[in-house]
């Protein structure tokens, strides 16, 4: 009788045991849980980056069609982004190139967006464009290019001088080497003559 009250005193005790070891797991696990769930709302809570993945000075890049060098861009500063868009905070200089490597015109801006999205560059402050042939160059505050369509346009104020004259206006649809051109809502023309002094 004694043999079977302590075998059931100590199965009894086991089992205590056994619960306790269990309860305190499954209170471990709920705890564990519970703190993995915090530190996780408070990483979703953080504010999401979206500055640039990589940045690039005194940047030199040449562009090729068919292993044919048609374009050479050069600027100070160049961040690009996750999502394919490219900026150029410092400004940038371009040279288009014809078949033959000879430079037929120029692009600059203080400042540069690139959408890709988009497909769309667009230049802000001081842009000027020069066509090398010709002579002719323009000058606004913002343009917009379309490698795509290979044409640049903007509905800002802009002016361009060629051979003696200065056109000004509203608005511009360019091709890209600045060839050809056409000012939206022309508002005069200025001869320039130079000045002959006795």
């Amino acid at each position: 009788m004694k043999e079977i009250l302590i075998n059931f005193r100590l199965n009894n005790s086991k089992t205590i045991i056994e619960r306790f070891y269990g309860r305190f797991f499954v209170f471990t696990l709920w705890a564990a849980a519970f703190f993995a769930c915090e530190q996780r709302t408070e990483l979703i809570d953080q504010p999401v980056y979206d500055g640039p993945t990589i940045t690039m000075d005194s940047v030199y890049t040449k562009m090729s069609d068919s292993a044919q060098i048609v374009m050479i861009l050069t600027a100070p500063r160049q961040l690009d982004f996750e999502n394919d868009d490219r900026e150029w905070p410092k400004g940038m200089y371009l040279e288009y190139l014809d078949h033959d490597g000879n430079l037929e015109s120029t692009f600059k801006a203080d400042y540069v967006y690139y959408t890709a999205e988009d497909d769309i560059y667009k230049g802000t402050g001081n842009v000027v464009v020069k066509n090398m042939e010709t002579g002719d160059e323009l000058t606004t505050e913002e343009l917009f290019w379309s490698p795509k369509e290979e044409k640049f346009y903007t509905d800002r104020f802009v002016t361009i001088v060629s051979d003696d004259e200065v056109h000004t206006g509203e608005g511009l649809v360019a091709d890209e080497d600045f060839e050809t051109y056409k000012i939206t809502k022309p508002s005069g023309t200025i001869n320039l003559e130079d000045d002959e002094t006795p």
